[in-house]
């Protein structure tokens, strides 16, 4: 065996064993993401945020950071003393839970039917495990008659994570499973699906692999929804540039007779265009970095990680398993090498050349019809209710938190257990707790005193009040630097809108005298910080995808269109999900983060398509001339971009078995703007739009193929009028010997 061929057969195998090695070793950690994640929304502020602020200088004035569980106990009937006299026992166990730090006592409810108790879980403790401990072993020694809640903070991210528990599993088989349905059917062969699936595991593993040792290095953060998008995004764009090569691995195995000269063209073919709608991916995503929400910020860099080991799967693994296998792995569908077959007759038949030559037929009319239907759908874009949403509302289906908030809403002060914390100076405690007293939605005032038995004191008009018999001395304050803190009860639920116009209310009443914190203020803070970033990113995001394109296609015209119909596709998807979502599904709203993401991923994977097209479109025109060129490259690139669009939007559309309302609502918008943009918008407007601008779409360029016609005084062929005249004119232009038949015939 010659030394080259033996180099043919040891560099395939050496990569195909590095990536098996490298997915050895990131399998496991699919179960393990747990130990570097988080979904603590506090956690995702800005460092500048008024909630953090006071978030970190709390921890000045209490001596543990506790995550507060709210107990509620109900009763149809009035509570008896015996019955009071036993949850007071309950609650008293509590405390013996490992990870409750501290407990306060029973207290009653005015109208005698409930009662809560506050436990404080350590920061360090696993909420969900805490808390389902609570809710299972507390809730067996109730009396009859009664019924348990755990709501609060930590009852809300007990049920969050019980909702994202099901992305190792649920959601990463359902995404499997749908892509190797569509896999089967598209390819109709028993080995090549499960070569590309396994390129799409092994890239998913390395990412996360790479990914979990950077959280754990807390270089980046996870988050339950951040894991969610990397699985959809790298099985989804590993899948769409597999399904790219083995197309153009297939096309060349039948033009060559040796694998090895297959795969070289094959990979010369698509190393560009799987390179540039990687890094227009990647470039999109890294504008994440600008935002200042932590979670949008970190999902930029995970994203991008994914996308790169995407690609690199896609050209190195499976190339390499191909390239062994050669054409078996067709099987039984193999690609048999034909010197003399007709391409001619390949690009003139079938579906996407029956397109072409409706293109040809009637270009404007095409471009300006799906144009129109495109615009009528992002009408509706106004109507998206994206100004924010309860986090309660944040996991669809049953929520004992969501149940408990309202049954407390009922007996108690709805904000009980969430306070606002307002941090202002000592000399002006008074003055501030004033304000707030006379403030609408705030039910009572206190201040963290830590010589009172209760950890707090309340103030009221007349100052701070004794806790106890008459003559007792009040508490004084807990002071540190000079400021101390207060604790607003709000009587609306903590993350209602309710709640937030009164933090929002008291920070202008406030300017000057106090800072506001709490879980309302990081709501508010949350939604303020997401609508600054999608006003910063989504224009910078088209900047920089233009750049990218301007590169690629070395035009200016074709990338300025190209971003226009993927903008205008986008908003069509918004302006249907805006429809589903405010009359189909009667949703509460949606987080202004989804429009984001959704622009993010639509136009960033959208774009894929169209350099999909646009590049072959490129190559066909530098030998045939761009008319030509454009009927040629949809013919050949149609079919493997739809199999592409319909799996992109199956696997996003996966996220949807998941409870989580932005999961679902990001879901729609990417999985349906993908199927506009691939069958209407790449398939019809794109290439109307181009044909009927002719070869001046490459502006400032003139490619040889048109400079060779123009300097031989040609003239432009005459727009066909009918799509008979199309095909005909097709016909004279490839085979005029036909034409000359047909004359003679007639």
């Amino acid at each position: 065996m010659s030394k080259t061929r033996l180099a043919r057969i040891l560099i395939p195998a050496a990569l195909i064993l590095v990536w098996l090695t490298a997915a050895g070793i990131g399998g496991p950690y699919f179960g393990r993401i747990d130990e570097v994640a988080t979904n603590d929304q506090a956690a995702f502020l800005p460092t500048s945020a008024e909630a953090t602020v006071v978030g970190e200088r709390y921890l000045d004035f209490v001596d543990t950071s506790t995550v507060p569980a709210i107990v509620l106990f109900t009763s149809e009937e009035t509570l008896t003393p015996d019955e009071l006299a036993s949850l007071g026992e309950i609650a008293s166990s509590l405390g013996d839970v490992e990870g409750v730090e501290t407990v306060s006592p029973l207290i009653p409810s005015e109208d005698g039917t409930a009662a809560q108790a506050f436990a404080g879980v350590g920061s360090e403790a696993e909420l969900s495990e805490v808390v389902e401990t609570i809710r299972t072993d507390v809730a067996a020694d109730l009396p009859s008659g009664i019924t348990m809640y755990v709501t609060g903070p930590a009852g809300f991210a007990a049920d969050i994570s019980e909702a994202f528990s099901g992305i190792d599993g649920l959601l990463l088989a359902v995404t499997l499973a749908v892509v190797l349905v569509i896999l089967l059917i598209v390819y109709r062969s028993l080995i090549l699906p499960f070569a590309v699936l396994a390129t799409s595991l092994f890239a998913l593993a390395v990412a996360l692999l790479a990914n979990w040792w950077l959280a754990k290095a807390e270089i980046l953060t996870l988050t339950g929804q951040t894991q969610g998008i990397l699985f959809i995004l790298v099985i989804g764009a590993t899948t769409d540039y597999s399904l790219l090569y083995t197309a153009r691995y297939a096309e060349e195995l039948k033009r060559r007779e040796h694998r090895a000269d297959a795969t070289r063209a094959a990979l010369r073919g698509v190393i560009e265009p799987i390179l540039a709608s990687g890094g227009t991916v990647i470039a999109g995503l890294l504008c994440l970095l600008l935002s200042d929400l932590g979670s949008s910020r970190s999902l930029g860099p995970v994203a991008a990680i994914g996308i790169v080991f995407a690609m690199l799967a896609a050209l190195t693994f499976l190339p390499s398993a191909l390239f062994l296998m050669g054409r078996t792995s067709y099987w039984p569908r193999r690609p048999r090498f034909d010197p003399d077959r007709d391409e001619e007759a390949q690009v003139s038949s079938g579906a996407y050349a029956k397109a072409g030559r409706l293109v040809a037929a009637r270009p404007r009319t095409v471009w300006i019809v799906c144009a129109l239907a495109l615009a009528a759908g992002a009408a509706f874009v106004p109507t998206l209710k994206a100004d924010g949403v309860p986090p309660s509302e944040f996991v669809l289906g049953t929520s004992e938190a969501r149940d408990g908030q309202e049954q407390l809403a009922e007996h108690f002060p709805a904000g009980s257990g969430s306070p606002a914390r307002v941090l202002t100076d000592e000399g002006d405690l008074q003055e501030v707790a004033d304000i707030l007293l006379a403030a609408d939605g705030v039910d009572s005032v206190s201040v963290v005193a830590t010589d009172s038995p209760a950890g707090t004191a309340p103030v009221t008009a007349d100052g701070i009040q004794p806790l106890g018999p008459p003559g007792t001395p009040a508490p004084q304050p807990t002071v540190s630097d000079g400021q101390v803190m207060l604790l607003a009860t709000l009587t609306d639920a903590p993350d209602s809108d309710a709640a937030a116009q009164t933090v929002i209310d008291l920070r202008t009443e406030l300017d000057g005298l106090a800072q506001i914190g709490g879980e309302t203020a990081t709501t508010v803070d949350t939604r303020e910080t997401t609508i600054r970033d999608r006003n910063l990113i989504i224009p910078l995001v088209l900047a920089v995808i233009l750049v990218v394109l301007i590169g690629l296609l070395r035009s200016v015209l074709a990338p300025v269109l190209l971003i226009l119909t993927t903008v205008l596709s986008f908003g069509t998807a918004l302006g249907t999900a805006a429809i589903v979502f405010n009359h189909i599904l009667d949703l509460p709203g949606a987080d202004p983060s989804v429009p984001l993401y959704g622009f993010v991923f639509l136009v960033a994977l959208g774009i894929d398509y169209n350099i999909f097209l646009m590049t072959r479109v490129r190559e066909e025109s530098l030998t045939h001339g761009t008319r030509k060129g454009i009927l040629r490259g949809l013919a050949v690139t149609g079919g493997v971009i739809t199999s592409a669009g319909l799996v992109l939007a199956a696997t996003f559309a996966a996220l949807a078995v998941l409870p989580i309302l932005f999961l679902l609502q990001l879901a729609f918008i990417v999985a349906y703007g993908v199927l506009i943009d691939t069958f209407l918008v790449r398939t019809l407007l794109v290439p109307a739009l181009a044909y009927d601008i002719g070869p001046a779409v490459w502006w400032p360029a003139k490619l040889p193929a048109d400079r060779a016609s123009h300097a031989e005084g040609a003239a432009p062929p005459e727009e066909p009028s009918t799509v008979e005249e199309a095909q005909h004119a097709d016909l004279d232009a490839d085979h005029p010997e036909a034409r000359h038949a047909t004359s003679s015939a007639g």
